[in-house]
Order: structure tokens, then C-alpha cells, then sequence
């Protein structure tokens, strides 16, 4: 862990600073390295692909989160969603409802799934915290999607790449302590060359 550690140290001084500034889980994109995702444009954060048709974007979204679907993969795919919908409120509406529906009907069946319940909880962690139409309307909810992403982490028996979303979900001086937990945890399970060693060091700034 202490080499791993060291190694992200010495790599994060030979990149340049990431320019991205603003709420952390929609405005710090992760690297997916080619993983499928939403089309999306290179012009910043909110740059979504001009050809897009947003009409697809919830179908789209869920079919990408699947079971196979890395943590990594599935926070940049939520983020650039949540991009999507910023100006489209009953979309955004629409994508929350159908996550919502996803964790419901694993737990109706008594095999509560541990994928849906992070999905929803980042979901509403990202909406709570940009200026997303949805955002007063989370009132109840906001402070539910730490939780969520901590009960999917809970169900995994731990999931480091979780454990990274959660330390960006705690992007706060009010929460120094918990951040720093989980980012030991997601630095004990990053392996050299994975895509989590390779997002603790592209999201540096944020987590330090």
C-alpha cells in the first residue's frame, strides 16, 4: 500500500494539474481507458456529443450499467448522464426514477443488488451537489446517497474503486477524517496499471 502510494505520488509530479474546477463528482472526469460510455465531446464537463440523441440517454445509461460494468466506468458513465440532463429536468426525473425502481425490485426479491444501490446512491450524490433542477427536490435524499454508496461497499464485502467514489462523495473540510479513510481503503486495493491507480492519480487535486 505505503509503495502504491509512493508510486502515485511520484507519477502525480510528472503530469500537469488538471484545469477542471467545480462540484467534483460531475465536473472531475475519470479515465475509462476506451471502457464503453455516453458519447460525450472533449470540450469540458459539460461538452456532450452535439450528435447525441438525448432521447435515448436513460435506456442508453442502463444498458451500460451492467453487472460487468466497472465502479470506475459506471461513475464517468452517471456523470456525463447527469450532463445530459441538466437542462432537461424530466429526463433527469426519469433516469432517477428507473434506478430507484432497479434497487426496489432487487430488495422486493430479497437479494438486495449491490450494483443498483451504488448506481442510485452516486446518482443522487451527483444531483445533490451540482445545481441539478433536481437538486431541490433531493431534500430527504441527498445525505442518502453517501449512505447508499457505503451500503453497496458494505454488500460488495468491499470494493475499492467504491471506496474511491465515496472519498469524492466526502470532498469536504467538514469531512477530512472519513475522506482519508476512504482513500486508504481505495489506495490498499489499487493495483499498478488498473484503472483506479490510475484515477487516484488523475483526480490528485481533488483528494488532497
Amino acid at each position: 500500500r505505503a509503495g502504491l502510494g509512493l508510486t502515485i505520488l511520484m507519477v502525480a509530479a510528472l503530469l500537469p494539474q488538471w484545469a477542471w474546477a467545480g462540484p467534483p463528482l460531475l465536473c472531475w472526469p475519470f479515465d475509462i481507458e476506451g471502457e464503453r460510455s455516453l458519447p460525450f465531446g472533449q470540450g469540458g464537463w459539460r461538452a456532450g456529443s452535439p450528435d447525441y440523441d438525448i432521447r435515448n440517454l436513460v435506456e442508453d445509461t442502463l444498458g451500460l450499467l451492467t453487472p460487468e460494468t466497472p465502479a470506475i466506468v459506471r461513475m464517468e458513465t452517471l456523470r456525463r448522464a447527469t450532463a445530459y440532463t441538466l437542462d432537461n429536468k424530466a429526463l433527469g426525473e426519469e433516469l432517477k426514477a428507473r434506478l430507484e425502481a432497479r434497487v426496489r425490485l432487487a430488495e422486493a426479491s430479497g437479494k438486495p443488488d449491490a450494483l443498483a444501490v451504488f448506481d442510485y446512491g452516486y446518482l443522487l450524490g451527483i444531483y445533490s451537489q451540482t445545481g441539478h433542477p433536481l437538486k431541490s427536490a433531493l431534500v430527504g435524499d441527498a445525505a442518502g446517497g453517501y449512505q447508499m454508496v457505503k451500503k453497496a461497499i458494505a454488500l460488495r464485502g468491499g470494493d475499492a474503486e467504491m471506496e474511491l467514489a465515496a472519498a469524492i462523495m466526502s470532498v469536504s473540510t467538514l469531512w477530512r477524517q472519513r475522506k482519508a479513510e476512504h482513500i486508504e481503503r481505495a489506495l490498499a486495493g489499487a493495483r499498478p496499471g488498473s484503472l483506479l491507480a490510475r484515477n487516484l492519480v488523475r483526480q490528485r487535486e481533488l483528494l488532497g
